[in-house]
């Protein structure tokens, strides 16, 4: 959002209310509306939330809109259609209904189908899920882009490099212990189970190891459930932090990154973690398959718990195989995912939607271009 309103754009970010908005708003200096917006299904406060969206683009009249998320880009996108903003793109971050099952996921195909249909472009966030959209006829492959390389923001090497911390002294692991990290939300989604029953698995042939889980319970559908809680919280070799501001010295306390995810859009952790220098073991699901170059940069192995076990001893085991391994993943970061390349890459694409003939009603001489980003 910086870099757009850096380059001339007058950004307003939309969202639920509360201190992220107020925080984002303020470090990127942009300007913030609150609007509710349940996270899940609830026809009377939904209603609510698209007459209020409805209302504020027919008072901001935007050049451009950006909605992403499902329900953010279902009422989001027939609000911009209703007002008639000339240039609607529909950011695809990633696709719950793959891990839904029965009505739930027939529900979500026809949310991300209207939100699709709503807008002229949909951006994918890697070329996997570009590859299941079009498979599940979410819309024509013409209308799905992908900006560069892939990823949602790109990863600030300046931040997220190589180096010491001081996790192992705050939390009270030693020194020359293994420690496995994890970044993200706890949920089941993100293959938590696995990993949990994967860890106990790699105590019995790694006993100094530790689990390092950079994250906190989100109350989402995939939410899990209170005995995997509570396994985790009385777990003697488990660090559970809660949500972390900054993960970048999380990241340089641990020896690999594990994210045995069913889904994914692209996940930043990963790409983090390989800018810091370490291995990355994920899944082949959409998504995680394109963070890795597999056995280059880290591992993709099946979700099950022997599996990410197995993978995990082999790269404790050999710490020659886990430097170049790092090495690798920060140098293919360095190349295809900064986020000044990607900032540039953004910028470039709605500049080229406000060109005559590019998308929708093109406005004349307009005293300032403004995009609003929803989420």
């Amino acid at each position: 959002m910086r870099a757009l309103r850096e380059t001339g754009f007058r950004v307003t970010l939309v969202a639920s209310p509360g201190e992220m908005l107020d925080r984002i708003g303020q470090s990127e200096g942009v300007e913030t509306v609150g609007i509710p917006m349940a996270r899940r299904m609830a026809p009377v406060a939904d209603f609510v939330s698209l007459v209020r969206l409805w209302f504020l683009l027919m008072r901001l009249r935007p050049d451009v809109v950006e909605f992403s998320t499902p329900k953010a880009g279902l009422l989001g996108m027939i609000a911009a259609v209703i007002s008639r903003v000339p240039r609607r793109v529909y950011l695809l971050r990633g696709l719950k209904l793959e891990s839904a099952s029965g009505l739930r996921q027939t529900i979500l195909s026809a949310v991300e189908w209207t939100a699709a249909a709503c807008a002229q472009i949909v951006v994918c966030v890697s070329p996997s899920l570009r590859e299941k959209a079009l498979d599940l006829g979410l819309a024509p492959a013409g209308k799905l882009q992908m900006l560069g390389s892939g990823s949602s923001k790109g990863v600030d090497i300046e931040h997220f490099h190589p180096g010491k911390s001081d996790v192992h002294k705050r939390f009270g692991v030693p020194t020359n212990a293994n420690v496995i990290g994890f970044v993200g939300r706890l949920t089941r989604d993100k293959g938590i189970p696995a990993l949990i029953e994967a860890f106990d698995r790699v105590l019995k042939f790694m006993p100094q190891s530790y689990l390092l889980l950079v994250g906190w319970f989100d109350e989402a559908d995939d939410a899990l459930d209170s005995r995997v809680r509570e396994r985790i919280t009385r777990h003697p070799r488990i660090i559970c932090t809660g949500f972390v501001e900054d993960t970048a010295p999380y990241y340089r306390a641990m020896d690999l990154l594990v994210l045995p995810t069913q889904r994914e859009g692209f996940p930043n952790a990963v790409l983090e973690a390989s800018a810091t220098g370490i291995p990355v073991i994920t899944t082949p699901s959409t998504g995680a398959c394109d963070s890795v170059v597999d056995g280059v940069t880290g591992m993709l192995v099946p979700g099950d718990p022997e599996s990410i076990c197995e993978a995990i001893v082999k790269l404790l085991r050999d710490p020659d195989e886990r430097a170049r391994m790092g090495s690798a993943g920060r140098a293919w970061v360095l190349e295809h995912f900064t986020d000044q390349r990607l900032f540039g890459l953004t910028t470039s694409f709605y500049k080229s939607l406000l060109r005559p003939g590019t998308v929708g009603v093109h406005r004349e001489e307009p005293a300032m271009d403004l995009a609003v980003r929803l989420r």
